[in-house]
């Protein structure tokens, strides 16, 4: 398979998660895997492209006053630091496809058969919670080169610490704040720099499908549809990654 193909899937990846709140990063670093980028290179173009897909959310989000920052914050504060330290940390990459497979596989699991809770009743995490369990996800996804979405997500939902619109909003900014951070560690490294004609039809390509996501989702395209959709896409995903020999 050659690195041109790359171009389509990234638009795709990025119209759906964007369509759910989500950035893609994980699932671009699964696709560059499978496609045998360059492996030195993949977090620093998973999170360049995670920040674009993102910040059209983000915006969206606070224009409509749709963010607890009360909620917001604790988890950016103690996640950003997390996630620039986690960026520093190098692994092998057998066990970096490892580590991603899995997550991959139980973000996938969550999305297909997690059944919804009623959000009537909700309650807030006290201010500690939200920092252990921040700088626990920022460090996992500044290690691996995502934003963590699809970790805290999940965590949220479980615990009915808010309403789903709140729980979109937090996750969009966490993936923002996390992605910046651990850009900024990626580039810190000495193989963290890459050229720039090597990713620029990648950042076209999630920019448009971004702007289509985020048109989808303003028309109210059914969220189960998008919902199950991501769920086969990334279960897919993480089986190829974790039954590569």
């Amino acid at each position: 398979m050659t690195q041109e193909l790359l171009i389509p899937f990234f638009m795709i990846i990025a119209l759906v998660y964007c369509s759910v709140g989500f950035g893609g990063g994980s699932s671009y670093i699964a696709l560059m895997l499978l496609f045998n980028f360059e492996f030195q290179s993949i977090p620093t173009i998973a999170l360049g492209c995670n920040i674009i897909v993102v910040c059209s959310g983000a915006f969206h989000y606070i224009k409509n006053k749709q963010v607890n920052w009360r909620l917001v914050l604790p988890f950016c504060l103690s996640s950003i630091p997390a996630s620039y330290l986690g960026a520093s940390i190098s692994l092998e990459k057998d066990v970096f496809r490892a580590i991603l497979g899995g997550a991959l596989l139980l973000s996938a699991l969550k999305m297909l058969f997690f059944k919804a809770k009623d959000y009537d009743q909700t309650k807030l995490p006290s201010f500690y919670i939200s920092l252990f369990v921040g700088s626990v996800l920022g460090l996992i996804s500044g290690t691996i080169g995502i934003g963590g979405g699809i970790f805290l997500s999940p965590i949220m939902y479980t615990f009915r610490w808010s309403h789903p619109r709140f729980i979109a909003s937090t996750c969009c900014l966490f993936i923002l704040f996390n992605s910046c951070s651990g850009l900024l560690g990626q580039l810190m490294k000495p193989q963290g720099m890459i050229q720039t004609q090597k990713i620029l039809p990648l950042i076209i390509a999630v920019f448009v499908g971004a702007q289509i996501g985020a048109f989808l989702s303003s028309k109210k395209l059914s969220p189960k549809l998008l919902k199950v959709i991501t769920g086969v896409l990334v279960l897919f995903v993480s089986l190829r990654l974790l039954m590569i020999d």
